[in-house]
């Protein structure tokens, strides 16, 4: 089996092989099982943050790290390092081993996740790839992703020494990129599950209207920046304040948005400002899918009706989500689901997307 063997489906007329079938169900498994382990890693990521749990482990051993501590000795030297950042002089200062040992196992399985997706990657790509089972194009993507891999880890890390020395936690500015990443991996994991076995000039179906596949690739990018500004809000405990819905200290659109100079810190750092922006693109993006439905509407693609439904659907319901969870004061399994759910959305976005720039549609 050369190279090539997985370039092209069968061309006209022809029927692809059982054993060319079998090699692209078991490379697009093993890519969606590896964005399955992501998304979960976002979900533990997420209780990690909200258990305050994310300094517990002050050093970056990315081999000998796999190791939980085993002893009561290893467990009081974990302990002591803690006891040396801010976050336990300032905040949990009397804690007791015990309480450390909950937060330091969030933060552990956190990492262990994080190294386990990336043999889950390599081990099945570097055996692939020995095999001839993968294309000049699948190398180059899965060599892509296996570098964003690596930068999250360095990334991760570098969002958490942020809280070790002069704050109490991480900086949301890191918090933002490290998310932010995440979506980007899982977007593309996504992407490229359903570029395996396609021929680059392939059309299934009928091709949507430019306007259509605009406005497809617009929720894609305003999706994310929700995310972003999700993490954002996340990182300044935003959700924390203001938790009243529609109004914000009593007004839709309230004083202080701009206090801060120079004005652009708004954007960033002050918490009304942050929560404000979360609450208006949320809005905006409802606004987008309505509009998106009437476009699906108008054209002959039942597909991408189907697939615009669907989509806009999940994201009205992530609202109503949002809404419940800021009404709760943050309440874990709320913010959870609702950042799990952000990510599918997500998903549902550029799989939306990518149908349309590829034509994978239907007639009516």
């Amino acid at each position: 089996m050369t190279d090539m063997a997985l370039d092209t489906p069968a061309g006209k007329g022809e029927v692809a092989s059982p054993a060319k079938t079998r090699r692209i169900v078991l490379i697009r498994l093993w890519l969606l099982s590896v964005a399955a382990l992501v998304l979960a890693m976002v979900l533990v990521g997420g209780a990690t943050r909200l258990t305050d749990s994310g300094l517990s482990i002050t050093e970056w051993k990315p081999i000998t790290g796999a190791i939980p501590p085993l002893s009561a000795e290893t467990w009081e030297a974990e302990f002591e390092k803690y006891r040396q950042i801010p976050e336990y002089q300032l905040v949990n200062k009397g804690m007791s081993l015990e309480a450390f040992k909950v937060i330091y196992w969030w933060e552990w399985g956190h990492r262990f996740l994080g190294r386990l997706i990336g043999l889950a990657f390599f081990v099945p790509f570097a055996l692939f790839w020995a095999r001839g089972w993968l294309t000049p194009r699948l190398k180059k993507q899965g060599i892509a992703l296996l570098a964003l891999g690596g930068l999250q880890g360095f990334v991760g890390w570098y969002m958490v020494s942020s809280g070790l020395t002069e704050r109490v936690d991480v900086s949301q500015y890191r918090l933002a990129l490290h998310l932010g990443l995440a979506a980007v991996i899982l977007g593309a994991l996504v992407w490229v599950v359903r570029d395996v076995g396609l021929a680059r000039d392939r059309v299934h179906g009928v091709h949507s209207p430019a306007a259509f596949r605009v406005v497809s690739m617009i929720l894609v990018v305003a999706l994310f920046l929700q995310i972003l500004l999700g993490a954002l809000v996340a990182g300044l405990d935003a959700g924390l304040t203001y938790v009243t819905w529609p109004l914000m200290d009593g007004a839709f659109i309230p004083d202080g948005l701009l206090f801060q100079t120079p004005w652009f810190l708004n954007l960033f750092e002050n918490v009304l400002t942050v929560q404000f922006n979360h609450r208006m693109l949320a809005y905006g993006i409802i606004l987008l899918a309505l509009f998106h439905i009437a476009q699906a509407l108008a054209i002959r693609d039942r597909a991408a009706r189907r697939r615009v439904i669907v989509l806009s659907a999940a994201i009205v319901g992530q609202a109503v989500l949002g809404v419940a969870t800021l009404l709760s004061m943050v309440r874990i399994d709320l913010a959870l689901l609702h950042q799990g759910l952000a990510f599918a959305i997500l998903v549902l976005a550029v799989l939306h997307a990518d149908a349309n720039q590829r034509g994978l549609g239907s007639a009516p």
